[in-house]
């Protein structure tokens, strides 16, 4: 073993005996492992209480380092090959390697939190748990068990895959099935039974998400440095630029979380929650200096190739980095404190009391914040205003009717999502139909119109180094990638915006995703994320892979529009109400049958169709006749040309060919006359 791999060993060391000290320490003093065993209540053991928390801080730590190594193979070195074929280097080949091993370590570890889960939900010793059938029977009745079963399936397709993955495009789709593993146990925790859990669901999954990818990086960015290999600069500028963001939102929604399950500051220093809570926020803190001297600091040495500072703090960060997760492991383990008070059952399901009696003046005043669409305003808001703020600083202009036609379309997600809308939806089927119709079928138009892929590519930098993937490269690809040219085709996107909608509400599904805060996000993601394909297809003003003629597109809207109003009027004419389980349980005293909210339901599906058609029919109407100025305008420029090379007594390439082409025909038709004729030369040929 080289000198490089003998420091890596020992920082991995460090870093796992820093993990294991602040675990044990936040474990004693929070009082998880210390608890008063109840005569007559089913106890786990000693066993248990310990192996539990150490098995979810090596899996936390192990999927971190996954991602870390494929974020490295991915995005955080160069690849090489020629544009149109681009391979990953031998060292992001190398990460790939090391991250099937690190996969396999996260699904053993994730198997024996399983293990261990269930023996602390059965109260039995995991001897007993393994030995008999309770472990194969309560795994799928479970939702932690669920989780940690997804996670272990997901792991293990991350190691078999990785093995043999060499393009930049699977490295990537490994990344995002790794990302995808990291979410299901956090969601099934404290955060699903906190008091506003709409808002802690979608604060732990962003705190995942962000801190995952900026331990690994760190990990893989420091062992890089360790080990003396090339392309550190390159690599570490990268990862800082990834990390500040990652920062943020780990911050953002690590506040978020707090004060879901901590409604009073002063619970921050009298209870044991608060307390190990308050010790991440200082190791948090801790965590921000080392950046900033990262960035002020030893990035700066790398170019004047100095990397031993860099590797030595970022040694120390991940040491720290490590000891905050075991933190986190041990305060997923401490029970939040208590809520003041009964909670109603209507507040248990929905996150917030059943609002008064429906208004006009309730739906515009009574405002309920969702942080999911919340933070998706704003990113998107974001992007799109630093993108035209970019072209302006540059010289280039944007049509500011893009602009105000993109702004307006976020305003519509935060009418239909953060105001009564959003409060009166999951009780009143109209309502949530409403909601429906507008994400569906009217903020997408907007959403196209603004044309964010157009100003993105005109936005976006090239890479730095030649052949290398930066966001445009990846942007461009993307646009070129198979995948996009099946779902951007004209038949698949429109059975997917009309049938879905058939799909959803005449089947169990639409009761099993309204039962459950996420699988309601995915449902309006889905109504969102169909639209903007469907009116990308038919409005064409983004790049697509296929751009249909105007009367195949005006043919398109009339063939579409009119299944809404079918399924308008399906709604009116059943007399058996959908989803009877979940209005039933959150029915409000003030409403009206369930029947005849669906009713009134169907009856807007019915009548709304008609707006987006008019905004559609508006916006082709501009376009072909934007089209065909377009076109005009090339024909007069292309005829005045010809004009002024015939007033010079000059001919255009064109007209060149068509003279000689016409004279090749007139000879050809002279040398066949002539052969016709008695006695003429070309007749008599003499015999061979």
């Amino acid at each position: 073993m080289n000198e490089g791999a003998l420091r890596v060993v020992r920082a991995a060391a460090v870093a796992v005996v820093a993990a294991a000290a602040a675990l044990v320490a936040a474990l004693v003093l929070g009082g998880a492992v210390t608890e008063q065993v109840i005569p007559g209540i089913g106890d786990a053991g000693a066993a248990t209480r310990w192996g539990l928390p150490v098995s979810r801080t090596a899996m936390d730590l192990l999927s971190a380092l996954t991602v870390g190594a494929l974020l490295a193979g991915a995005a955080l070195l160069p690849v090489e090959g020629a544009r149109e074929t681009p391979k990953l280097s031998r060292d992001s080949v190398g990460y790939l390697h090391a991250a099937s091993w690190l996969a396999a370590g996260w699904a053993a570890a994730a198997a024996a939190t399983l293990v261990f889960t269930v023996a602390d939900v059965l109260g039995q010793p995991v001897t007993e748990v393994i030995g008999g059938n309770e472990l194969s029977s309560y795994v799928g009745s479970l939702e932690q068990g669920t989780a940690l079963m997804i996670v272990v399936l997901l792991a293990v397709v991350v190691a078999l895959l990785a093995r043999t993955t060499t393009t930049p495009a699977a490295a990537f789709g490994l990344l995002a099935m790794a990302g995808i593993a990291l979410l299901p146990p956090p969601l099934t925790g404290h955060s699903a039974s906190a008091a506003n859990h709409e808002v802690a669901v979608t604060g732990v999954a962003l705190h995942v998400a962000a801190i995952a990818p900026w331990v690994g990086g760190l990990a893989v960015v420091g062992a890089h440095a360790l080990l003396g290999r090339d392309k550190l600069p390159i690599m570490a500028e990268r990862f800082s630029r990834m990390a500040l963001w990652c920062y943020v939102t780990v911050g953002a929604s690590g506040m978020v979380n707090v004060i879901s399950r901590l409604p009073s500051p002063s619970e921050l220093v009298t209870t044991d929650y608060g307390r190990l809570a308050l010790g991440k926020i200082i190791a948090f803190a801790a965590l921000g200096w080392f950046g900033w001297w990262h960035r002020e600091r030893t990035i700066p040495a790398l170019h004047d190739r100095k990397p031993r500072a860099f590797a030595r703090l970022a040694a120390v960060e991940a040491a720290v980095m490590a000891a905050t997760m075991g933190l986190a492991v041990a305060l997923a383990r401490t029970a939040p404190p208590p809520e003041t008070g009964t909670e109603s059952a209507i507040k248990t399901q929905l996150g917030f009391d059943m609002p008064p009696h429906i208004n006009l003046e309730r739906l515009a005043t009574l405002w309920h914040f969702d942080l999911f669409f919340g933070v998706l305003v704003v990113v998107l808001g974001g992007l799109y205003l630093a993108g035209v703020l970019r072209l302006r600083r540059r010289g280039d202009s944007w049509p500011a009717g893009r602009t105000a036609s993109w702004f307006f379309g976020l305003l519509t997600i935060v009418i239909v999502t953060q105001t009564g809308v959003a409060r009166y939806a999951p009780i009143l089927f109209s309502v949530h139909m409403a909601q429906h119709m507008v994400l569906n079928m009217l903020t997408p138009i907007f959403l196209v119109v603004g044309a964010p892929t157009t100003l993105a590519l005109r936005a976006l930098k090239p890479a730095r180094v030649r052949g290398d993937r930066g966001p445009r490269e990846w942007l461009t690809a993307m646009l070129h990638s198979r995948f996009v040219r099946f779902v951007a085709h004209p038949a698949f996107a429109t059975i997917l915006f009309m049938g879905s909608t058939f799909a959803l509400y005449f089947t169990p599904l639409f009761e099993d995703l309204m039962r459950d805060h996420l699988g309601h996000i995915a449902m309006m993601v889905h109504f969102l994320a169909s639209g903007c394909l469907f009116f990308w297809v038919l409005l064409g003003v983004d790049p697509a892979p296929r751009r249909l003629p105007h009367p195949m597109r005006l043919l398109l809207l009339f063939v579409t529009m009119p299944f809404h109003a079918f399924f308008g009027i399906a709604l009116m004419s059943l007399n058996q109400a959908l989803a009877t389980g979940w209005y039933n349980a959150v029915n409000p005293p003030w409403g009206t049958t369930i029947l005849h909210d669906q009713h009134t339901a169907g009856s807007i599906a019915w009548a709304f169709g008609e707006v987006p058609t008019f905004v559609v029919l508006l916006v082709m109407a501009f376009q072909w006749y934007a089209d065909d100025q377009r076109q005009a305008r090339r024909m007069d420029r292309k005829a005045d040309r010809a004009a002024e090379r015939t007033a010079r007594g000059e001919t255009g390439a064109e007209e060149d060919e068509l003279a000689a082409y016409n004279a090749r025909l007139a000879k050809l038709a002279e040398r066949d006359r002539l052969a016709s004729e008695p006695g003429s030369k070309t007749a008599r040929q003499p015999e061979s």
